[in-house]
């Protein structure tokens, strides 16, 4: 039976991953955004840092939010893999994890030990997911990041203007090629239950944006046309599908159906336009944009944003104000919801940060501890593993952990 309480959280015990442990080899964001999300759901992650620490830890600018956003719920373990005892205790970890992530260049983790091949010679059940710039092909071996993929991958061209490409300003290919790597990762762990067997699970960024273009290339294939890129020439399918302006701001409105149509027709404009065979299908309306876009946006230009968008919920019509992401603190439906976590940074201050988007019998997985301190747990994670506190300082004195 589930467990009910007032809280918008699952606990502990309840977490879906609890009993899974995960070591972490990664940076930046791609790997680090699939061990956030099975951190979340209740594995126990192990982050093995370099001794100065993860890099995003010292980012700044636009990448000051890196480590605070994708690394809650994890321990952290600082270890010299240059030394033959540090390599050795990373090995010892793998070979007691039920996954590795790591997101380093192919071949890169082969000199540790720790590549796929031989770890899984000697943990047969050990799923090992690999998160890289390319999956099979000529590209395999070469480096890559998010905005490397999304120029050669047409996401650019398609989100840009006439004149030059503009990347996607969020991380798309990093945080959901990550989570295709937990997807793989679980559909893996649900055939060990059968077969006994892990799983070399990889994931790619570039494969991963060919998805996100996938609509737009079948477009192109359908209609012999190519999708002209939106910041040049948006031609949405529907006739009303627009960013409007009103007396205060702007308010996204999607009229998608034809009785969606009609129903924000009698709702927002004069009685003639309901009536109009011009507009009178989806078709039509879409036909007759040129003339029926500039024709709403001044009729709603004289409504105040909060005034429209609590028409547009009554009609049960689809809308959004236009707002900066940091606006978003403040939105009564994430506050409500759970969806933002107040998290401590371990320098200091504090954000909130976006939950896991996802609910298991209306609640979410939330947060049970910060992003940890380098080599927080390291101490800690070596007595788990039989060493002894003589030992444990001895390696620290060496310089081999911190």
């Amino acid at each position: 039976m589930t467990k009910m309480s007032g809280s918008p959280f699952m606990d502990g015990s309840e977490l879906p991953l609890r009993g899974i442990r995960v070591l972490e080899l990664s940076h930046m964001i791609m790997g680090p955004a699939a061990g956030l999300a099975l951190a979340d759901l209740g594995a126990e992650v192990i982050k093995l840092e370099p001794m100065e620490g993860d890099r995003t830890r010292r980012l700044k600018g636009s990448g000051s939010g890196y480590f605070p956003v994708f690394n809650r719920n994890k321990q952290s373990l600082a270890v010299d893999l240059k030394s033959a005892e540090g390599c050795e205790l990373a090995r010892r970890l793998a070979l007691r994890a039920d996954m590795v992530v790591e997101n380093f260049r192919d071949g890169g983790l082969a000199q540790y030990g720790l590549d796929y091949e031989s770890l899984s010679a000697a943990n047969p059940g050990l799923i090992y997911v690999s998160l890289k710039g390319f999956l099979s092909g000529p590209y395999k071996h070469r480096t890559a990041l998010d905005e490397v993929v999304q120029m050669m991958g047409g996401l650019a061209y398609i989100n840009g203007g006439a004149d030059a490409p503009q990347r996607v300003a969020a991380s798309v290919n990093d945080i959901l090629g990550g989570t295709f790597g937990v997807v793989g990762a679980l559909a893996a762990l649900h055939d060990r239950h059968a077969s006994g067997r892990g799983r070399h699970v990889r994931a790619g960024l570039f494969e991963n944006n060919l998805l996100l273009v996938a609509q737009f290339i079948a477009q192109y294939q359908l209609t012999g046309d190519a999708p002209k890129p939106m910041g040049a020439e948006r031609r949405p399918p529907w006739g009303v599908y627009d960013v409007f302006d009103t007396a205060d701001g702007r308010v996204f409105v999607a009229v998608v159906g034809d009785a969606q149509w009609r129903n924000f027709a009698q709702r927002f404009l004069p009685p003639e336009w309901a009536a109009d065979p011009r507009l009178a299908t989806a078709v039509d309306r879409e036909a007759a944009r040129s003339w029926l876009v500039p024709g709403v946006a001044e009729i709603l230009k004289s409504w105040k944003t909060a005034d429209l968008c609590a028409a547009l919920e009554a009609a049960n019509l689809s809308y959004g104000p236009i707002r900066q992401p940091h606006e978003l603190l403040d939105d009564e439906h994430l506050k409500a919801g759970g969806a933002l976590l107040k998290t401590r940074l371990p320098e200091g201050g504090e954000i909130s940060a976006a939950a896991l988007p996802i609910e298991f019998d209306g609640r979410k997985a939330g947060k049970r501890s910060d992003p940890p301190a380098r080599g927080a747990h390291t101490r800690d994670i070596l007595l788990r593993m039989g060493l002894d506190a003589q030992r444990i300082d001895a390696l620290r004195e060496a310089g081999v952990i911190a």
